[in-house]
């Protein structure tokens, strides 16, 4: 059976929110798609697939899309850069065959010397020539960009942006021909030119095109910085020499040699060596990080001033960098449900606006003063070019670029884009305790084993707690000293416990839930457990041979900005909880030290899960924040999840948001990102329809009738063009959301 694949195009064409609508319903209706999301801020399509890329290229290409596959995520800067290039070497030309002939047409009306001049010198029939001949050329070279578009857009009965240009410039230009030429085919008194509204049109549009394209080349800042830190070339040992070679040579297992201030070339561990690392790309933590041989390194992070060794352990797509790329782009070229709104209502709004247009030149045509003719073309033309939908189609993926991009500064991944809309509405934060609100590094501070050897009541107990990933396990293997023993018929408990054999012996280690529940009378550990969590310590209880063996007391230190954070979290107005797996004195410990009042202790990962079910049923929305295999469930289950960066790959998996330096206050600038970003977009929206819902009316004559005003078609596109631009600049000033 086929199985669904993502596949990301690169969409060359689009110029606004109808195109946007076109495509995705082209692709929507192509056999095997199961989903599809277009994005005009960045040109990708993003489709979900039974049968693989070439019926998704036919479709976009049927409708007039070049497209092609994207393989990996890409640094455009140089894409961006010819982009730019073009659209001002376009405007360039057009403003310097466009100028003569505005001064000639345009010059008499402002000033009556000049219209003297002309009448007295070549006459209005040659000035009209020259108009006509300059005009042409503006229309055929620069502004063959809206034609090559326009009219196959409109041959297709799927107009857009481009038909709009198309038929605004045309017929102002085959109106004005027409009186140069064939005058008598007018009606007596119509014979006026208006080859300046058409120069003028293609002009001012192509320099918002202009502008929109700078600005748009800066919305994916932050994916050109993440690229940035990507090294080009590695030195590797191949055959006991050491070679450069480029970076994705790199192949795991390789021994790579890093020198002084270079950057690391790939994820792996150190082999030999010993070195601080600034990993400040990652943590946000300015100060370096001290490495020696078995340490992690990350690619893309700075050696200090020693030498080292490393093997590779991931390279290219699989790297840290390349994931945090991929989870950066993927949340730049989401769509938030707010965008099926503004697609839904761009599908239809070119028609309506050609609509519109006819009928605002009928009305003219039988209610207008003379020339009606005029009126009627200057009316038609100036609703055509005004009501160009671009700045709806740009105001929500400009911001969510820019607002994503900001947030992987800060080191906040939006893994999901939906969780952008997702996290400004959420009303309680709900944490876990260890490795979220304390360091997650705990060490054992007390050991009872009953009166047995504690040496080797410890070391078998390590070596069980060896085979787990949970944060106590590493306290309890670094406190045991010696060889540890082997272990068979090992299991893990997810949340409660673990099970192994250890020289002969069965132990059990868990909480008491789980020993009870293996049939261990524990009675006797009981006030011992207390007096553990009552000290802040968790207590693991221990059972050898299905009989109670001592109880090992661990204390985490609390994360020195956790009671900031619960603290700011509350000022915002949010409840905020803890929901823990241990035991009830020590969750309210750690509550109590951080200002929670709210903990749900001695809960298991099903459970934890059900307490934010509670929540969501009596109408809270709610935000997860965990770190541990055992968050996974209960990350999934929350309206939002976010994950420690420095958590499990399954809970960062399970999550919507990952904050990459495992600060708590990260969640204060995922918030904060979000609501900056979804007020951006509202800003943007309305804007954009605003901008129309006022602006056609009036390019449709409705200050004429009292004040005489009639809005002309060179200010109908200086303002089409202003309003995208305002739009892209308005989403830019997210570049600015200041971290805590």
């Amino acid at each position: 059976m086929a199985q669904p694949i993502e596949i990301k195009f690169d969409v060359q064409g689009m110029n606004c929110g109808s195109c946007v609508g076109r495509v995705e319903a082209a692709l929507l209706k192509t056999s095997g798609v199961l989903a599809a999301n277009v994005n005009l801020a960045n040109g990708v399509a993003t489709v979900t697939t039974l049968s693989g890329e070439a019926p998704a290229l036919r479709a976009m290409s049927e409708i007039g899309y070049a497209a092609s596959v994207t393989q990996t995520v890409q640094d455009k800067t140089a894409e961006q850069a010819l982009e730019i290039r073009q659209a001002r070497h376009r405007f360039f030309w057009a403003a310097v065959l466009t100028l003569p002939v505005f001064i000639l047409e345009m010059g008499g009306h402002i000033f009556p010397a000049l219209h003297h001049l002309i009448a007295r010198t070549i006459g209005f029939q040659v000035s009209w020539t020259v108009q006509f001949l300059l005009t042409t050329v503006v229309l055929a070279w620069p502004g063959q960009v809206f034609f090559t578009m326009g009219v196959p857009a409109l041959l297709r009965r799927a107009p857009d942006m481009n038909a709009l240009v198309v038929l605004g410039a045309g017929a102002a230009w085959l109106f004005s021909t027409v009186a140069l030429f064939l005058p008598d085919l007018l009606p007596a008194g119509t014979r006026v030119v208006y080859f300046e509204a058409a120069a003028v049109i293609v002009t001012l549009i192509l320099l918002g095109r202009w502008f929109e394209a700078r600005a748009k080349g800066q919305t994916g800042a932050a994916i050109k910085r993440l690229m940035g830190l990507r090294p080009t070339t590695a030195r590797v040992l191949r055959d006991g020499a050491e070679v450069e070679i480029p970076i994705a040579e790199v192949r795991v297992g390789d021994t790579v040699v890093i020198r002084p201030g270079e950057r690391i070339a790939s994820d792996g561990t150190v082999f030999s060596g010993h070195s601080s690392v600034d990993e400040s790309m990652i943590t946000g933590e300015p100060i370096a990080v001290e490495k020696t041989p078995g340490d992690r390194l990350v690619g893309g992070t700075v050696n200090g001033t020693g030498a080292l060794q490393m093997r590779a352990t991931a390279v290219g797509a699989d790297t840290t960098l390349a994931r945090i790329i991929a989870m950066v782009a993927d949340a730049q070229g989401a769509r938030l449900p707010v965008q099926d709104l503004v697609n839904r209502i761009t599908a239809w709004f070119v028609p309506a606006v050609m609509l519109f247009a006819a009928i605002t030149m009928i009305l003219w045509l039988i209610f207008g003063p003379d020339p009606v003719v005029s009126y009627a073309l200057v009316a038609g033309v100036s609703v055509l070019i005004i009501a160009c939908p671009c700045a709806m189609g740009l105001a929500t993926p400009t911001s969510i670029m820019v607002g994503t991009g900001r947030a992987a500064e800060l080191g906040v991944l939006f893994r999901q884009g939906d969780a952008l809309q997702a996290l400004q509405g959420v009303d309680v934060v709900a944490f876990d305790k260890t490795g979220t609100l304390t360091m997650g590094k705990p060490v054992v501070a007390t050991v009872d084993a009953l009166g047995a050897d504690e040496g080797v009541f410890l070391r078998r107990v390590a070596a069980v707690e060896k085979l787990s990933e949970h944060p106590l396990a590493h306290a309890i293997i670094s406190a045991a000293e010696g060889a540890l023993p082997e272990v068979s018929d090992f299991a893990a408990v997810p949340g409660q416990g673990l099970r192994g054999t250890v020289e002969g012996q069965q132990i059990l280690i868990g909480n008491a839930r789980f020993l009870a529940g293996e049939g261990v009378e524990i009675a006797g550990l009981t006030y011992k457990v207390q007096a553990f969590a009552a000290r802040g310590q968790t207590p693991v209880l221990v059972a050898i041979d299905g009989v109670a063996a001592g109880v090992i007391g661990v204390a985490d230190t609390v994360r020195p900005t956790a009671a900031a954070a619960i603290k700011a979290l509350k000022d915002k107005g949010l409840r905020v909880l803890m929901v823990t797996g241990d035991v009830a004195a020590a969750g309210e410990t750690i509550g109590s030290s951080l200002g929670i009042s709210e903990v749900v202790s001695g809960v298991d990962p099903a459970g934890k899960a059900d307490v934010i079910r509670n929540l969501q049923a009596g109408g809270a929305t709610v935000a997860f924040v965990g770190d541990g295999i055992n968050d996974a469930p209960v990350l999934a289950t929350a309206d939002v999840g976010i994950a420690m960066g420095t958590g499990t790959d399954v809970a960062v998996e399970s999550a919507d948001i990952v904050l990459m330096s495992g600060d708590p206050l990260g969640v204060l600038n995922a918030l904060e990102t979000s609501r900056a970003t979804l007020a951006n977009i509202r800003q943007n929206l309305g804007w954009a329809f605003g901008y129309n819902i006022l602006l056609i009316p009036v390019a449709a004559g409705l200050l004429f009738p009292k004040w005489g005003v009639m809005l002309s078609p060179g200010l109908a596109a200086g303002a089409m063009a202003l309003s995208s631009v305002l739009v892209v600049t308005n989403a830019l000033r997210l570049r600015r959301v200041s971290g805590v």
